[in-house]
């Protein structure tokens, strides 16, 4: 009894990404830029969606909830990153541990599920455009964006209370500039093996049959923008599926990686260097490449620049 109380007690040291070198230095100024940049365009983009009544429409109300996820995501890691540098201190109390491993699993889990329902909306509009207005009506996006944050937070849940519930009888530096479950697990003192093959079947559900269902509706759209008669057309789509699908296998990619290999292959700088796709470059680029050539958006951020202009004048 006196070990658990002595377990839930104790802060764990997060060993993070920066050291005292010239080079650390430079990489904190990067992160600090990009944090900034990930809050500003994604905020933006909320703003521009909630604003402009031509973007009032299943896919950005989609893209706003992605862009409200990043935003969290990135806010959840990068601060406490930013405040441990330049204090010097690297420790983080069991609950503060606790609940950034509880809003990382709930975004990354529902930002996975977000990307299919947004991959369909797409597949619907480019392969099925006369059925688009009752296949996705508004409630339907309604109902998708509320089913991603309900099963992303009951899955949370469960690996948390899993996650936090071993007891962690050996050193408490964490080597990760964030509590992730995996780097959890090198601390325990006891078998998780049962548990680690619920997170590969979490992974499964949550990984694997998601990027793959994205996979199949991007097919899909190729091959109707391939029977496309306007070149113009046909090379826009392409350049935007293209871009999409970077995107989606920036993400998918090192979060597979990370998050369904046995806890022995896993080391500690592949571990971070793969996080930082899914947690910090993800969110940067969402809005940038969602936005990339697209009309609406650029037509809304010079309404709201005019309007706001004239209000002054």
């Amino acid at each position: 009894m006196e070990h658990e109380n002595h377990t839930f007690s104790s802060d764990f040291i997060l060993l993070g990404l920066f050291s005292s070198s010239q080079t650390s230095q430079v990489f904190f100024s990067f992160i600090f830029f990009i944090f900034i940049m990930t809050i500003t365009e994604n905020a933006l983009m909320i703003l521009l969606i909630h604003s402009e009544s031509r973007l009032h429409t299943p896919m950005y109300f989609l893209l706003s909830h992605l862009s409200f996820m990043d935003i969290l995501h990135i806010s959840n890691i990068v601060p406490k990153m930013i405040a441990d540098y330049l204090s010097g201190s690297r420790t983080i109390s069991f609950a503060g541990c606790g609940f950034q491993i509880f809003l990382s699993l709930t975004l990354l889990g529902g930002e996975c599920l977000l990307l299919v329902a947004m991959s369909y909306d797409r597949y619907v509009a480019i392969c099925h455009p006369l059925r688009y207005p009752v296949l996705m009506r508004d409630n339907t996006s309604r109902l998708l964006a509320a089913g991603v944050w309900l099963v992303g937070i009951l899955n949370s849940i469960v690996h948390t209370s899993f996650a936090l519930h071993f007891p962690f009888c050996h050193s408490r530096a964490i080597d990760h500039f964030f509590c992730e479950v995996p780097a959890m697990l090198k601390l325990s003192c006891v078998d998780t093996s049962h548990y680690e093959r619920g997170v590969y079947v979490s992974g499964i559900i949550f990984l694997l049959i998601p990027f793959s269902v994205i996979s199949i509706s991007y097919v899909q759209i190729l091959l109707t923008v391939f029977q496309m008669q306007s070149s113009g057309a046909r090379q826009k789509s392409l350049s935007t599926c293209s871009f999409h699908m970077v995107v989606v296998i920036m993400y998918y990619g090192p979060f597979i990686f990370t998050y369904m290999r046995p806890r022995s292959y896993h080391t500690p700088g592949q571990d971070k260097f793969l996080a930082i796709f899914y947690t910090i470059l993800t969110p940067t680029l969402n809005p940038i490449i969602y936005s990339f050539r697209n009309k609406d958006v650029f037509v809304a951020m010079k309404n709201i620049i005019q309007n706001n202009f004239l209000n002054k004048k």
